[in-house]
């Protein structure tokens, strides 16, 4: 029988590939899976991050290792993988990285995944770096291409999780950040829409990556776009007690011991469920004691212990409820609208006004539903303040928030 040097070629490739994907399911001095806590960092970033923000691109590579660290670039999520994947390397290595991309993607014109994530070359290249960053886009195609049809990890998943494992360092924007939990957001409807008609598993939400782990929900262009709202119904349905939603060209760095701290721009909502509760006997959404908070730049917070640690600026601004700022009494007409939550939880927290109410309502399918935020302080709500550059900038912590249907007559007027 003749073989010629194409189908040896390809044999060989095969077999290679073979070799890897067993290598890498069945490591060296290995006789059981993993299951230690790994012991790398994640950098969870809300989207829109800016090539020009610094901070959060060097703190990358800082938990990567430092300069010259290898960082694989994986666009899986992006509607054009090979623009997404250089620009993202690109502003890797202006901060100091030797990036990379792996041209993981269902949109991908030239790759097809199951080849890519088989890829004995590939695989290699990963097992030498410390760092995977995942680009934004749609977290569907990311799921898709690294998670086999029957939910079992590729190689190439295998790779990335022994990255995290080792002390290397889980990266995402957008998409990139969704994946970051257990549940993700997948075809998820409107903020008001998904408090009125709810998700469902397989829909509006699915499996994430989980790289944060089981107890806690992750969402992304939270405050910009009014999303805090729809982690609620998600939360409740999976039994989340806690959630972190970040901002846009904002990050979440968290640490192998359960430590987040908040960089970049702007913050982050943390909700705070255990001791939240619905009324079942309502057929609309509800919620009532759950505890929100704001997490500005700077500010830490650790999930293990429920501590918050304010930003250095602020140690010395806490506010003392019995000497407010503001004076006036304000109600917010639009509580899903752009940054107006953490407008209301700034006012809030220095003002003598002990609660504050926000409306949602839309034109939807059932324009006279709506829902009322209520906004409250309690005995454990505290607050910190500071203006050293320039502008103020507040965090506060445990606000109670209650929500409860209300239903507008309509029409307005005859």
């Amino acid at each position: 029988m003749t073989i010629s040097l194409k189908n040896t070629d390809r044999l060989l490739r095969s077999l290679l590939s073979c070799l890897a994907i067993l290598l890498w399911q069945f490591p060296m001095h290995a006789h059981a899976e993993d299951n230690s806590p790994p012991q790398g960092s994640l950098v969870i970033i809300g989207g829109a991050l800016r090539v020009d923000n610094a901070v959060v691109w060097q703190r990358i590579v800082q938990q990567a290792g430092g300069k010259g660290a290898k960082i694989a670039v994986i666009p899986a999520a992006a509607g054009n993988p090979e623009r997404s994947g250089a620009a993202t390397a690109a502003a890797l290595n202006q901060n100091g990285a030797q990036a990379f991309v792996i041209p993981l993607s269902v949109k991908h014109p030239q790759f097809k995944p199951q080849d890519i994530v088989n890829d004995a070359g590939w695989l290699a290249k990963l097992k030498d770096a410390s760092g995977v960053y995942f680009t934004g886009g749609d977290q569907g195609r990311i799921v898709q291409a690294l998670v086999k049809p029957d939910g079992s990890k590729t190689a190439m998943l295998e790779a990335i999780w022994s990255i995290y494992q080792r002390g290397g360092v889980i990266a995402g924007s957008s998409a990139g950040a969704a994946i970051m939990s257990t549940t993700m957001f997948y075809d998820a409807k409107p903020v008001l829409p998904t408090l009125k008609l709810g998700v469902t598993d397989g829909k509006e939400i699915a499996a994430g990556l989980g790289f944060i782990g089981p107890d806690v929900f992750i969402d992304q262009h939270l405050i910009i776009r009014g999303r805090f709202a729809r982690m609620l119904p998600v939360m409740l349905k999976k039994n989340y007690k806690l959630g972190l939603g970040v901002d846009e060209n904002t990050a979440m760095v968290v640490s192998n011991q359960g430590e987040v701290e908040v960089i970049g721009y702007k913050g982050a909502i943390l909700f705070d469920l255990a001791e939240a509760s619905t009324d079942s006997s309502q057929k609309n959404f509800n919620i009532s004691n759950a505890r929100i908070s704001y997490l500005d730049r700077g500010d830490r917070f650790n999930l293990r212990s429920k501590t918050l640690t304010p930003s250095a600026d602020k140690l010395q601004g806490k506010l003392n409820p019995a000497q407010t700022y503001n004076t006036d009494q304000r109600f917010y007409a639009d509580i899903l609208a752009n940054t107006v939550v953490t407008d209301l939880m700034f006012h809030l927290i220095d003002s003598k006004q002990q609660r504050a109410i926000g409306l949602a309502f839309g034109m939807d399918d059932q324009p006279e539903l709506g829902f009322e935020f209520s906004f409250s302080k309690v005995a454990e709500s505290q607050g910190y303040f500071s203006a050293s550059s320039g502008a103020e900038a507040y965090t506060v912590h445990k606000l109670r928030l209650d929500i409860r249907p209300v239903k507008m007559q309509l029409p307005l007027y005859k």
